[in-house]
């Protein structure tokens, strides 16, 4: 008798954490659905900075031709492609579309791939406004005077897009709309706002710097051996007095990020453990926990006295990802369908973090140790 009243102890407070677990991030979502900002198209101040977009590119032939016109189009002072070594014709492809393309220096002792780029490309620029895409971003037409209007209201040294996820098929639905859901249901958008540098965020595939701020802090120079360069720039940015600010990027940017989900895995992978801090351990409670909270309420035997509290943590790991995905603007049936796989999304995040766990990581033809 006392081993049962123990067991339907240890439900209740498993049920109760787990729901309040997903509740939590369910009031943070609401929280941004008041206060995150949407780009929306504005055209470019007449008499207004200088702006130089920044493209790293290794191996981007495959997407240029969809992404770069865009960009020329926006009608910045100056579109930047650093070729970083490609061998599928980037740099000659990029030149035809109307880009300005630097041949890529090698890469030095103590330097990872992108931070390098970057730095390059910051040293040739010459705007007054620094901002670097990824070579997969889509710009819309007024993306830029979005951007830079949105730099100017925030009144921010540094402004990071969350571009709208452009999923096509079923593979690369399974995982690559979490980058959403982890930025939209973990941070409140006011935290930004605070002083302290953990309290810091920002999404490298699209980045606008005021110049002057990016060079007395010491621009890519600060992360120049780190995978996670875009949020750890951020932090010592702000550590350093730099005032942070982010946006939705609606339907001004895109971004195709990922075409399948070995090709989400590889990029995860790389990830996961800087966003751990460091941490294997940390690395492993978070599996263990999303598996707790999302999965095992599927497992487990609806008994009468737990029945509602178990068919609500349910509803609610569904709910998620729709209301992301409602949040960024993507509403298409198959956009909100994604709900259904939360159960089986820690599963599917398992190699993830298997590969995470390894000691070196390889992207882009470069291995990095962890």
């Amino acid at each position: 008798m006392k081993a049962a009243h123990s067991k339907r102890d240890w439900a209740r407070v498993y049920r109760s954490v787990a729901l309040g677990f997903i509740v939590s991030k369910l009031v943070v979502m609401a929280v941004n659905a008041v206060t995150f900002p949407r780009l929306r198209p504005r055209s470019l101040p007449a008499g207004g900075p200088r702006v130089s977009i920044l493209i790293p590119a290794r191996n981007e032939a495959h997407n240029l031709p969809r992404t770069l016109p865009g960009v020329v189009a926006q009608g910045a002072h100056e579109v930047l492609i650093l070729d970083d070594h490609s061998t599928d014709g980037t740099g000659e492809l990029a030149c035809r579309l109307g880009a300005r393309v630097i041949r890529g220096e090698d890469l030095p002792e103590g330097w990872f791939g992108k931070p390098w780029a970057c730095d390059q490309l910051a040293r040739a620029a010459t705007g007054d406004i620094l901002i670097f895409t990824d070579a997969d971003v889509t710009w819309g037409p007024g993306a830029l005077g979005a951007v830079v209007h949105q730099l100017e209201a925030s009144g921010a040294d540094l402004l990071s897009a969350l571009p709208k996820q452009d999923n096509q098929t079923p593979g690369e639905r399974l995982l690559t709309p979490l980058v959403d859901l982890v930025v939209l249901s973990y941070l409140p958008y006011p935290v930004l706002s605070l002083p302290f540098p953990a309290a810091s965020a920002a999404n490298g595939q699209l980045m606008a710097f005021r110049r002057d701020t990016f060079e007395r802090a010491g621009g890519y120079r600060l992360v120049k051996n780190e995978v996670l360069e875009d949020t750890l720039l951020a932090s010592r940015l702000k550590a350093q007095g730099g005032r942070l600010a982010m946006a939705l990027g609606g339907d001004c940017i895109g971004v195709r990020m990922y075409s399948s989900y070995p090709e989400s895995v590889r990029g995860f992978g790389k990830n996961s453990l800087p966003l751990h801090l460091n941490s294997r351990a940390l690395m492993t409670v978070a599996l263990a926990g999303h598996l707790a909270v999302y999965t095992l309420p599927w497992l487990l035997p609806s008994s009468s006295s737990g029945l509602a509290a178990l068919r609500l943590l349910r509803f609610a790991g569904l709910l998620e990802r729709p209301l992301t995905n409602l949040l960024t603007g993507r509403r298409k049936p198959a956009d909100l369908a994604e709900g259904l796989l939360g159960p089986v999304t820690p599963l599917l995040a398992v190699p993830v973090y298997l590969r995470a766990m390894r000691r070196r990581v390889t992207w882009k033809g470069r291995a990095y140790r962890q």
